[in-house]
């Protein structure tokens, strides 16, 4: 049986195992994310995390969580009116693109 202090010890290390797991999955989501973006606004990878960045940052919504919004349009076609503009003036930022789903300029 583990003393008060091995317990404590114990208790500690469950938690730092649970907080690198869900590292494992924001990392994940995160770069599956920026393959979509990728993909979508033929940039490079170094330049899809650039703009999930600043789509964070215009937004005010963490990073993982973007990420998991642009994981969730990829499979619904369904992204927030905000994330998707903050989207479009990143890539259009790097370059002229079109992002799917959207009116094209007039």
């Amino acid at each position: 049986m583990p003393t008060d202090g091995g317990a404590k010890r114990i208790l500690q290390l469950e938690e730092e195992v649970q907080q690198l797991k869900d590292a494992v999955v924001s990392h994940a989501i995160v770069d599956q994310a920026i393959g979509m973006v990728v993909a979508l606004g033929r940039v490079s990878p170094d330049q899809g995390w650039t703009v999930l960045k600043e789509v964070s940052q215009h937004t005010d919504i963490k990073v993982r969580n973007v990420a998991g919004m642009i994981l969730v349009w990829g499979r619904t076609g369904v992204l927030p009116e905000e994330i998707r503009a903050a989207l479009e003036e990143a890539l259009d930022r790097l370059g002229p693109t079109q992002i799917p789903g959207t009116p094209p300029p007039p």
